[in-house]
């Protein structure tokens, strides 16, 4: 065991916030399934160092909790008015996660119009039945050869539904180079985006939880149905909309409002609409 400390850092608020889909709360530790290893965390509410049982190196957590980003400057910078203020203080070391690139694409395609504890529950079954087992009741998310060869009926075993056949497209895409994910990096966000919206089942909403969960696009702004309620209510009247704000343009809107961090400034009121609406 080891301990990871970074200011303004809060464990519960980053992983319960909606952005991974592997952790769980079990007896007063965050428990998941990360890099294909499993890891327990506790933080220390007093002195905030938090505990971790992994055999990953302190080094990936620090980078996984995106300990290099200056939170206090970010969340400055996309403070623009007191309905943001209030979620910031609020929900204060809420930290964006870099996730695995490809487990991010396949868990948000799977994420299309459900709940999160359905999408926990696929995602879990899918690792059971086509990743490698790491301990007793916890599996390796699955590789892309693993879900090439499966096939949509095995995936709907899965509780996936009509999203598994989108899964098995996206693994050989992967897989035979059509869509490599490393470059997805090197290229600016509207041609990442062109580029995962190439794929069946991802619009501009799964691409940009995708982009900024996975891809340092922090310009990536996911408007959901919270987020577009949040943004219709609090800001409809700004003169951008001009009495129309469909969720493109709340996008759009979004990287004009907040700026280069818009997508911290989304999880926090994404966050402080899940947890206490509007």
């Amino acid at each position: 065991m080891y301990t990871l400390f970074s200011e303004n850092f809060n464990l519960d608020y980053t992983l319960d916030c909606g952005q991974v889909f592997r952790w769980d709360l079990v007896d007063g530790w965050w428990t998941g399934v990360v890099n294909g290893h499993v890891a327990r965390l506790q933080q220390d509410k007093g002195n905030g160092e938090v505990l971790v049982d992994c055999s990953l190196p302190k080094e990936f957590f620090e980078n996984y909790f995106r300990f290099d980003d200056d939170l206090d400057s970010i969340l400055q910078e996309v403070n623009k008015d007191e309905f943001m203020d209030e979620a910031i203080n609020k929900y204060m070391g809420l930290h964006l996660i870099r996730q695995d690139p490809w487990e991010c694409l396949i868990s948000y395609m799977l994420a299309t119009a459900w709940s999160i504890p359905n999408i926990k529950r696929a995602i879990s079954l899918m690792c059971e039945n086509y990743g490698k087992e790491i301990e007793d009741g916890y599996f390796s998310f699955p590789e892309p050869h693993a879900l090439v060869h499966a096939c949509d009926e095995d995936l709907r075993a899965c509780k996936l539904g009509f999203r598994g056949g989108r899964v098995i497209k996206a693994a050989k895409h992967v897989e035979d180079g059509t869509l490599i994910l490393d470059d997805i990096f090197k290229v600016d966000y509207e041609e990442a985006k062109q580029r995962l919206m190439f794929l069946e089942g991802i619009g501009e909403k799964v691409a940009d939880c995708i982009l900024l969960f996975a891809f340092e696009k922090m310009e990536a702004f996911p408007v959901d149905t919270h987020v577009e309620k949040v943004v219709k209510t609090v800001y409809g009247h700004h003169e951008y909309f001009n009495g129309n704000a469909t969720k493109s343009k709340i996008g759009n809107w979004g990287r004009m409002y907040f700026g280069r961090y818009c997508g911290y400034a989304q999880q926090y009121f994404f966050y402080q609409k899940r947890l206490e609406g509007l």
